[in-house]
Formats: structure tokens, sequence, C-alpha cells
């Protein structure tokens, strides 16, 4: 029995010893080679960057020691600055390692071109949730007389009507000419022979009436940029809200 004894003592010492040896092992591993070898502790916040130009960021990221990428896909926004910091990823304030790479989404130089939609005899509400989903910008709204109440009667852009189909950047600021719903007062045109071509603009809005089709020609009759025909003439009986057609002289 002694032996046997002996040799079961000699069992427990040794296996007492690996035990040791074993969490001694795994100390060291998980508390002095492990933090060593995934750089534990050192670790950088990812600075805000929305909205900052290009180089600032850049110098940023590099005085924090990150590395950077710049997305190929960029957006667009108006209220943004060409080549303005739109995204980031990671986001701002999240706890990354030294030499991370952070990816960038650039504002664009330019603004993507789109086509512009027929919002002609649509209701208001529809046409400013269609400029929305497109990416144009409601811009003015213009109210002239005429049968039907929020139906906008013409698109403008910089001033000027705009067809559909015609090229425009996004973001831009479309104007609306809409109708109040009094549209069926009599009156007689006015006369625009011989005004400017801003001045019978003026004159045609405060009468009640609108712009058609402008026609440029040489003519003898009136000096440029004068007009000398229209169409209905003047004295006809019209309706509030009926487009007038003018004829500009040439240079």
């Amino acid at each position: 029995m002694k032996p046997f004894t002996q040799q079961l003592k000699k069992v427990g010492i040794n296996l007492g010893i690996i035990i040791a040896i074993s969490i001694t092992l795994g100390f060291l591993f998980l508390k002095v080679y492990l933090p060593l070898y995934t750089n534990h502790g050192d670790t950088v916040t990812v600075p805000d960057l929305s909205g900052l130009d290009y180089e600032e960021a850049i110098e940023l990221l590099e005085a924090s020691s990150l590395q950077y990428e710049v997305s190929p896909d960029s957006s667009f926004s108006t209220e943004q600055d060409p080549l303005a910091i739109l995204k980031q990823l990671p986001e701002a304030n999240a706890l990354v390692k030294k030499d991370r790479k952070i990816y960038l989404t650039l504002n664009a130089r330019n603004a993507p071109i789109l086509k512009m939609p027929s919002l002609i005899n649509m209701p208001l509400k529809n046409v400013q949730e269609i400029l929305a989903n497109i990416g144009l910008e409601r811009g003015d709204i213009v109210y002239v007389p005429d049968i039907g109440i929020n139906v906008v009667l013409e698109q403008r852009y910089k001033g000027a009507p705009i067809r559909e189909g015609a090229e425009i950047p996004k973001g831009s600021k479309v104007d609306l000419v809409v109708g109040d719903g009094m549209g069926n007062q009599l009156l007689n045109a006015p006369n625009f022979i011989g005004m400017e071509e801003e001045e019978a603009e003026f004159l045609a809005l405060g009468s009640g009436l609108r712009i058609g089709r402008k026609t440029y020609a040489r003519t003898d009759s009136v000096a440029a940029g004068k007009i000398y025909l229209q169409s209905p003439p003047a004295g006809t009986e019209v309706r509030t809200g009926d487009l007038v057609d003018l004829w500009v002289a040439k240079k």
C-alpha cells in the first residue's frame, strides 16, 4: 500500500504543477502577450468631419494618426460647399486603432443634371412633392387670376419659362405661376404695342393676364426690344388668366 500512496502523491504533485503552469501561461497570454499583439489601449477617437472642407478633414485625420479613402460614389447637397464631407465611416466619436482607414463621401463639385418634369395643370400640393422627390426646390409662387385654384399654370427657372425635358441642375429652384380660383372675370386686353418687354410683362400680370409665346423678329415699326404685335389684339374681350402672345422687335 505504501508504494501506491507515494505514487498517488507524486501524481497529485505533478498535476498541481501542470495546473499552476497553465494558469501562469494563461495569465501571461491574456495580460501581456495579447495586449502587446493587438495594441490594446492604443486607440483614438474618430473626429467629426461632417461639413468640413476636404483639405481640412485630411489634416485632422493625419493629426489623429488615421488613414483615409474617398468613396468614388459622391453625393450632392445644396446646403454644403463643393468637396465638403457628407458622410464618414466609422462615424464620429467611434474608438478605433491607430492607422485605421476612414471612408469619406464628398459633396460633388458640380450638381447632377436632371430632366425637368411637366408640372402644368397639376395641383400645387402634388407639385411640391414631385419636386422634392427628384431633388428640386420649390421657389416663388406667383398667383394669377384663373379658374383653377392652386393649379400650376406655368413653371419657370431663373425668371424664364422652362419646358418639360429641359436640363436643370439638381437642387435648383423652380418658380410656379398658380391660379387663384378667380378666373371668370371679363376684361379688355390692354395695348402692349410699343412697350418694352419687361414693361409689357408687368402690365399683363397687373391686368390678371399671362404672357404666352414670345416671338422675336426684325421690324421697322418699333425700336429693338419693344412689342410690335400682340394676340389677342388690344381691346379684345378676354378672361383673367388668359394668355397673351407677344412679338418683340429683334436687333
